[in-house]
């Protein structure tokens, strides 16, 4: 991928019409299939380190959960002892970007990623200032943490600041608890966060504990514009999934429609319209890729977490069921008809066969099957419960998730897959 936008338009539509793939083959099918390859999750990033894996196949949703271990364990067989050597280390880091959303990134993309979430990171202040809380109150306390950081023999979680700081920091009383701004320490760190001039550290050294300390980084702007970053926030994206409708684009950026059409015209993009009616916006060199492209014959068998790129970069959880699974429900609620998964998915090939939870008083994976059990789905599920059982302990999708709060889910998966 490069690194820089361009302001050229790139190829048309009309100049790669003799490469687009008709219509009618793009199907569900096919395109399940292709996105599951840009994944990496047919064997193409086995041996790649963490960084690569999250550069070529798209940012990791963290949410205090396990869901960037797994990212990493499925795609390239990335060890959670491994995962947080390069956390520790620096070469990977859970930073907030788009759409001021917390992922794990690859060291390349940390300067620009959080170039492109420092607008989400303002936004707090402007609660702030409705509540009579000046921008120099907020620059003033931002010196005080950093000298506070910098005076620190290691990292300070909030609790340790607020401690430090005193007064400095302004209780907002009911009013701001109500707007979810009790203090005024969160908006300064955030901004300093957004700003590279502190990082958050997992106090524990895992991704799936959300407790953190904070400690000074300095970490140089880029020196993109925000033009330039938004197109290639676009390219990747679009790289990532393999290709995405306008709406899809508009949801996981947050950017406005002028922007992402400003954005595609750079970097090139084409419109791709599919069987089912739909049109993707892809990259000129997945045009091709995908005309040339035959699905796998064979079965690969992943478990994947709810919120999986594969899954959630588009929310597109609806089209990876088999029409014949459409209907099917777990717990009251239609699965095809969620924005996002309710569990975490069996996938083959891009389409969800089944749905899991980890039951950890029982170091188990239960699970349903759509169909039949096949050795190699049977395989995964044993060499993913060993994983988890010994590198994990437990497999939260959430920071507030709990064996306690997802019991009824676990009930569920098992009376659904004991019929």
């Amino acid at each position: 991928m490069t690194t820089h936008a361009t302001t050229a338009v790139g190829p048309t539509p009309q100049t790669l019409a003799h490469e687009l793939p008709t219509p009618e083959l793009l199907t569900p099918e096919i395109l399940r299939a292709w996105a599951w390859h840009k994944q990496g999750l047919d064997g193409t990033l086995q041996g790649a380190d963490a960084a690569d894996v999250f550069t070529q196949a798209g940012w990791a949703r963290s949410v205090g959960g396990a869901n960037p271990y797994l990212t990493l364990f499925a795609r390239a067989g990335i060890s959670r002892a491994q995962a947080d050597a390069d956390v520790l280390s620096l070469k990977i880091h859970e930073l907030p970007t788009a759409r001021g959303c917390t992922y794990v990134l690859g060291g390349e993309d940390f300067a620009w990623g959080l170039q492109i979430g420092r607008d989400a990171a303002v936004a707090p202040f402007r609660v702030l200032a409705r509540m009579g809380v000046e921008r120099g109150e907020i620059t003033l306390l931002e010196d005080q943490i950093l000298h506070a950081l910098a005076e620190a023999s290691g990292p300070l979680d909030p609790k340790q600041l607020k401690e430090l700081l005193g007064d400095s920091v302004r209780n907002l009383g009911e009013e701001g608890k109500k707007k979810g701004a009790a203090t005024t320490l969160p908006t300064a760190l955030g901004l300093l966060q957004a700003d590279g001039r502190i990082r958050r550290v997992p106090v524990n050294g895992r991704l799936d504990q959300q407790r953190y300390g904070y400690t000074l980084w300095g970490l140089p702007r880029t020196a993109m514009d925000d033009d330039a970053a938004r197109a290639l926030l676009l390219e990747r994206y679009l790289g990532w999934t393999g290709g995405a409708t306008l709406k899809q684009s508009q949801w996981f950026t947050g950017y406005t429609l002028a922007h992402i059409k400003a954005a595609f015209a750079a970097i090139g993009a084409v419109e791709v319209p599919t069987a089912n009616g739909e049109v993707l916006w892809m990259m000129p060199d997945d045009v091709g890729g995908l005309a040339a492209f035959d699905a796998p014959v064979e079965e690969q068998i992943q478990l994947l977490a709810g919120t999986d790129s594969l899954v959630l970069l588009r929310r597109n959880s609806a089209d990876m069921f088999a029409e014949a699974d459409r209907d099917k429900k777990v717990l009251g609620s239609t699965l095809a008809l969620q924005a996002d998964l309710p569990d975490h998915a069996i996938v083959d090939r891009g389409r969800i066969i089944g749905l899991w939870q980890y039951d950890p008083e029982n170091a188990r994976i239960a699970h349903w099957l759509f169909g039949r059990p096949t050795p190699a789905v049977t395989r995964r599920i044993a060499e993913v419960e060993n994983w988890i059982r010994d590198e994990l302990g437990d497999f939260r999708s959430f920071s507030l998730d709990s064996p306690a709060s997802r019991q009824d889910r676990i009930d569920a998966l098992d009376a659904a897959g004991s019929d």
